[in-house]
């Protein structure tokens, strides 16, 4: 069995060497956003990475490969439809703009690297899995752990295959979707990756790993997903407000009837 450190080394120096991968390719097509479409299949790469080096091949290891493949493929195939033919993302196109001719490197640093080190961080339940001796039989926390994460793959999925619906009609132009599942939260795909997160480390049976969920859970909410987003969607959207003061801005939960207005949603 490979040594938890052995692991560790070999994946991040994978996770590196792929970065600067994209990085010159990025350079090259001066467009930034496709380390968007390598976060989930990072993981993937990570998982697999772990699971060749585990001896002998353990079911947990083999469940969250299942489990992290599944996520990662969904998720990078979903980016990959949604940003073809659009330009770069403008997160990155005003950083482009700030940093001026230093941006080319500058973005490797603040966008590459530091995109690597969350993704190595956040997988240590998957890399630690693959070399923990016991218990290797598959436990109650890996069935608890693969329904928490079939509920967050299904708001994810779900979520998005919903927002692109609506986004694909020109009649929903500068609306608010409040359907389907947009109706229980403002961010059921932040909150399905949540929940795949949390539902991952548990079946890791890597107990001590739990920085790693919390870390992506805060990330969700406070630094890239929620706080980011609706910093501005307000003033791009008239009907938000209201929307914000009916629904749960995360957890799912019923509209509060104290609203009665309907309005549709896009982010």
């Amino acid at each position: 069995m490979a040594a938890l450190t052995q692991v560790l080394i070999v994946n991040g120096t994978a996770i590196v060497g792929l970065m600067l991968l994209l990085w010159i390719v990025a350079t090259l097509r001066r467009d930034v956003s496709i380390v968007d479409l390598f976060w989930g299949c990072g993981f993937v790469v990570t998982v697999w990475l772990s699971a060749v080096q585990s001896s002998p091949w353990s079911a947990r290891i083999s469940l969250l490969a299942a489990l992290t493949t599944l996520w990662g493929v969904r998720l990078s195939w979903h980016l990959a439809r949604r940003n073809h033919g659009r330009p770069e993302d403008p997160r990155y196109a005003a950083m482009r703009v700030a940093y001026g001719p230093r941006f080319w490197w500058i973005s490797l640093f603040t966008i590459f690297l530091l995109q690597g080190a969350i993704l190595w961080f956040v997988s240590l339940p998957l890399q630690v899995a693959a070399v923990r001796d016991l218990p290797r039989a598959v436990s109650i926390a890996d069935v608890l752990g693969t329904v928490l994460w079939s509920v967050g793959f299904l708001f994810e999925s779900v979520g998005d295959w919903q927002l692109a619906r609506f986004k694909a009609d020109p009649a929903n132009a500068g609306k608010v979707l409040d359907r389907g599942l947009w109706r229980y939260t403002r961010h059921p795909n932040y909150f399905g990756d949540c929940c795949v997160w949390w539902g991952l480390y548990l079946s890791s049976a890597a107990a001590w790993t739990i920085a790693s969920p919390v870390v992506i859970t805060l990330l969700l909410l406070k630094v890239s997903g929620v706080a980011l987003l609706e910093r501005t969607i307000a003033d791009r959207r008239p009907d938000y407000a209201a929307y914000q003061a009916r629904t749960n801005a995360f957890f799912p939960g019923p509209p509060r009837p104290n609203q009665t207005s309907r309005s549709d949603q896009t982010v």
